[in-house]
């Protein structure tokens, strides 16, 4: 009997015409390191009395689809959850390399059907109505690049086949944490030591009383540009810069020596002002917990800007 195993998983994906409806093409092959993707209905315990000792028969909750999916930050593949996370770029460049610009602030976002699929047992699951809540990634001197997807999906469908049919792969060229770079206000930050962003869509679930159980939607709310930086204390800029109240404009980015680049720009970043703990005689560490607002210039909170040699998402 075939066992299944992680190392012959695969993903596939495409963004839906109608939200909740499987587009019958157009799927492609996505690179990613796990994934907790997935739909679960609990049980609820029978309440009622009279039936001595023993409870009767447990009845069935409603139905949750979500879950994490944790794929490589790369030139090519990353570009279309940029897509799902911001909606669609502005792309521009005749020929390669192209530019493809993603703005913060859209109302409308599109929605994607992705199958994961283990063809040991073989087990092909659905998930309609896929929708980005969340991305979110850290920035270290070392170590695997990966961001993290949250999904909220309508609902799960499980075959034995592939509705996906044959998918389109996609070349992948992966950013490192060496190819890492954090400016303020165009200037490079020295003593950083870590870096955590996540861009939040706050999806409002449409928890309505259905037949099949599903949510009908999944609305953006306010969205949210938030995370940390964590640097060795060696000046007082951003704690000045804390203490005043004002905005700078911070800079993430990667660059690949073949030319590829992603750069997320938060236009207004706004620091807390820090604790500074002095924990013993190694060096001093400052952790700022950033937010970013839309910027009253630039008229948006953000901005992803990714260079590759792909023409369209």
């Amino acid at each position: 009997m075939a066992r299944a195993q992680g190392a012959r998983a695969q993903m596939a994906l495409a963004f839906e015409t109608t939200y909740g409806t499987p587009p019958v093409s157009g799927f492609t092959k996505m690179p990613f390191a796990s994934t907790t993707l997935g739909a679960e209905q609990p049980l609820q315990t029978s309440e009622l009395l009279g039936y001595g000792r023993d409870p009767q028969a447990p009845i069935k909750d409603a139905e949750t689809a979500d879950g994490d999916v944790v794929i490589p930050i790369d030139a090519a593949a990353f570009g279309v959850w940029l897509k799902a996370a911001f909606g669609a770029p502005t792309t521009s460049g005749s020929e390669a390399p192209y530019s493809h610009e993603y703005r913060s602030g859209n109302w409308s976002l599109p929605s994607l059907s992705i199958e994961t699929g283990m063809p040991e047992v073989p087990r092909f699951a659905m998930y309609s109505g896929c929708m980005v809540d969340s991305l979110n990634w850290q920035m270290a001197r070392s170590g695997l690049l990966t961001a993290t997807a949250s999904i909220v999906a309508q609902g799960e469908e499980i075959a034995t086949g592939s509705a996906a049919g044959t998918p389109a792969n996609i070349g992948l060229k992966r950013f490192g944490h060496f190819n890492g770079a954090i400016t303020r206000n165009g200037a490079n930050i020295g003593n950083v030591v870590s870096a955590d962003l996540t861009y939040a869509n706050n999806l409002d679930r449409i928890e309505t009383i259905r037949a099949d159980g599903k949510i009908d939607g999944a609305d953006p709310s306010i969205a949210a540009l938030t995370g940390n930086i964590v640097v060795r204390f060696a000046d007082q800029t951003l704690v000045q810069q804390a203490i005043n109240g004002e905005a700078c404009e911070l800079e993430f980015s990667y660059t690949l020596p073949t030319g590829e680049s992603l750069t997320l720009t938060a236009h207004a970043v706004y620091l807390p002002r820090p604790r500074i703990e002095i924990s013993g005689p190694q060096g001093v560490q400052a952790t700022f917990d950033w937010q970013a607002a839309s910027d009253a210039a630039v008229g948006r909170m953000c901005t992803v800007t990714l260079t590759n040699d792909r023409d369209t998402y």
